[in-house]
């Protein structure tokens, strides 16, 4: 039961397991090529691909009475050979159980072969798909074949196994057996406590369980085995963020604590008082940057929650204490967003605030960063053009970064290194489910924002038919002739901003064929800068009353007169997206409209999206359902959200063990920092098993 690592690699008790897949028996280059297209390359890997479906073969006396297609498992009588009629056509054989007749269907078929594997006359045990052809019953290529003598070679349940071109299910099963066989007992990672209380199995034993289903509940996320193998990857999942986590508490920050003074200015020149999830918010991210380990935290919010006036206050820590913020936004036009909206506050309380995009050039961008350097700039606002070399600040406390998963990890380190030990906010107004923030951001530490400031509206959401559009554009020119404004978001064709950039186009000249040259705008992805921000500019002064868009609005534009929105072909967006586009409007005091214009027929799923946006403004329920009908790599769109990718852990079905995994692994490293109690150990061997690289490199410096 050795788990002994050496102080370099890999654990040899691992050693089998990450050998070659031609090591395994009957598996050659060839093969082992097939199951790479699975991203099966050692036997470790085919250890974790777990069965996803199974066969019931239990016996049946007959076959009469099923309603096919159906899996049957039957005895029969071999009647007779009915050789193919000619080339292409199939071999069938005639066969009878105790009450009925049907056929066994043979392509491409020896008739040698056949005759000698079901002579006429003998009785044979026979497995396989039942299924209707021009009224006869029949079963093609039955997948076991064997006398009544042998049939216990035919499990009553079957497992089956996700397949690629060039593998057959007894082909895997027989790899999987395989590589079972290369399985030891091993020291147990997780807590016994919780072992005990869950009642799960040993590692080893899980494996073999589920391996080897004796029912269709074994193959559910819920069956203990299944259980506890996916609690093994998200604990070492959140074993390598809580590492990550504490080497950066080790590396000592700097406290920045301030007075108070340029905060309480901010406050009394606001109309309205923040909220209890605001100054909730503001504190722990205050005392944060007053310790001194180094700030890492998520500010989460729903849409239109207030998020940034809390970073606007956390900015303020920076400049109180004598030093300066930035904040970095993914788009152009969120960052001028972003300080139209600070730059005044910031003025109430004498703080210079100042924006830097690509745009800057020449002397303007000189003067910029000469008065960054020198530390005359208090708060910085930018796009990524903050991360240039020639960026200087002359004492960054702390970086700011809006909707983070459409920025790199590396991304967040080079700003980082703008001031080596600042502080880091990160803020998102994506709603994401639990057990997602904790996959993806585990290594941080969480504010929540889940009120919505006093004087937003709610938004009434309708679903519409597109047939429907002449009666909405009519609507739409009663509401500008009344001075109301309205978003019209264009459909997302595709993955193509060419296409989506054409559907645009082409709505916006109807539209102002309908309501009139001056009244509509336009903006989109492929626009030049500037005249993105003068149409987005003309609509929030209010001189066009309607404005087309592709989905570059979905963040943070606010424009408060703006109280209808129009999204067309609603089906096409996800229910996260559709729900951040609903965000733009309702808030003003004007009531609010959000119209879902869907070409019917809809789909289920379709439908059901609509209608919970329909039902509810709650981010975090919408994210929820979200989570369920499209799960986790979809909804944040796997290339860029940053989650890992687990083989067995289902994060829709198992969030619970999220949450369990997390906070096992941090009194873990919080009992036993550096991993060298017997558990520690075995954890360590957990991490080389589930090649967590990362983790096993913060061991060794630690």
């Amino acid at each position: 039961m050795s788990t002994s690592t050496s102080p370099v690699g890999r654990p040899p008790v691992l050693f089998p397991l990450f050998a070659g897949l031609d090591t395994l028996d009957g598996i050659g280059p060839k093969t082992a090529s097939h199951f790479a297209q699975m991203q099966v390359t050692r036997p470790r890997d085919l250890l974790f691909t777990l069965p996803s479906g199974g066969a019931d073969r239990r016996r049946r006396d007959t076959v009469r009475g099923l309603t096919p297609p159906v899996v049957a498992t039957v005895e029969v009588e071999v009647l007779r050979h009915m050789p193919a009629a000619s080339r292409g056509r199939p071999w069938r054989v005639e066969v009878e159980d105790a009450e009925t007749r049907f056929q066994l269907v043979f392509f491409h078929a020896r008739g040698d072969y056949l005759e000698k594997l079901l002579p006429v006359g003998a009785r044979r045990l026979v497995s396989g798909r039942l299924e209707t052809f021009d009224n006869i019953l029949q079963m093609p290529h039955p997948d076991h074949v064997r006398s009544p003598e042998d049939g216990a070679a035919i499990p009553d349940f079957e497992p089956l196994y996700p397949l690629t071109a060039g593998i057959t299910q007894k082909l895997m099963s027989r790899a999987a057996a395989s590589a079972l066989a290369r399985v030891s007992d091993m020291a147990e990672w997780i807590d016994p406590g919780l072992m005990a209380q869950k009642g799960w199995p040993a590692w080893d034993a899980a494996l073999r369980m589920a391996h080897a289903p004796r029912h269709a509940s074994d193959l559910m996320p819920e069956a203990g085995a299944r259980q506890r193998l996916a609690y093994d990857e998200l604990f070492a999942h959140q074993l390598t963020l809580a590492l990550a986590r504490a080497e950066r508490r080790r590396v000592s920050g700097i406290e920045t604590r301030g007075d108070g003074g340029l905060r309480d200015r901010v406050l009394a020149a606001l109309p309205f008082a923040p909220t209890g999830a605001q100054t909730r918010a503001m504190a722990e991210i205050a005392a944060d940057m007053g310790a001194p380990a180094r700030m890492n935290r998520l500010l989460q919010g729903d849409v239109g929650a207030g998020k940034t006036l809390v970073a606007l206050m956390a900015l303020l820590v920076a400049v109180e204490a004598g030093g300066q913020g930035v904040l970095m936004a993914p788009t152009e036009i969120l960052a001028r967003q972003h300080h139209a909206s600070i730059a005044p506050l910031a003025q109430a309380a004498g703080v210079r605030a100042e924006i830097l995009t690509g745009r800057d050039k020449g002397a303007e961008r000189a003067a910029k960063l000469a008065a960054l350097a020198k530390g005359e700039i208090g708060i910085l606002i930018g796009t990524h053009a903050v991360f240039q070399k020639d960026v200087q600040f002359d004492d960054l406390r702390l970086a700011v970064i809006d909707e983070q998963h459409r920025f790199g990890v590396a991304q967040r380190m080079q700003l980082g290194a703008k001031g080596a030990r600042a502080d880091v906010l990160v803020m998102t107004a994506t709603p994401i489910p639990r057990s997602l923030s904790l996959a993806q951001y585990g290594d941080m530490d969480l504010s929540i924002l889940d009120e919505k400031p006093p004087g937003r509206t709610p938004v009434t959401t309708s679903l519409v038919s597109s047939p429907r559009i002449p009666d909405v554009v009519e609507r739409l020119r009663e509401a500008v002739a009344a001075g109301r404004q309205a978003y019209w978001v264009c459909p997302l064709v595709e993955e193509s901003e060419n296409l989506d950039m054409t559907a645009a186009e082409d709505r916006f000249k109807q539209l102002r064929a309908a309501l009139g040259d001056g009244l509509v705008g336009l903006v989109h992805g492929q626009m030049p800068g500037p005249e993105r921000d003068a149409a987005m500019g003309a609509f929030a002064r209010g001189e066009t009353g309607v404005l087309v868009a592709t989905t570059v609005i979905e963040v943070g534009v606010d424009v408060p007169n703006a109280s209808i929105m129009v999204i067309e072909r609603a089906e096409s967006f996800g229910l996260a997206q559709l729900h951040q586009l609903r965000g733009r409007v309702g808030r003003g005091a004007t009531a609010s409209t959000c119209l879902l214009l869907y070409q019917p027929p809809l789909t289920e799923t379709g439908q059901r999206r609509l209608e919970i946006l329909r039902e509810t403004e709650d981010g975090f329920r919408i994210a929820e359902e979200d989570l369920l009908m499209r799960g986790a790599g979809d909804m944040i769109g796997t290339a860029q959200s940053g989650l890992p990718r687990f083989r067995i852990a289902d994060l829709e079905r198992q969030a619970g063990l999220m949450k369990l995994a997390q906070s096992d692994a941090r009194k873990l490293l919080a009992d036993d920092p550096k991993l060298t109690s017997p558990r520690g150990q075995a954890a360590r061997v957990l991490l080389w098993l589930m090649e967590q690289d990362q983790a096993i490199r913060l061991i060794r410096v630690g």
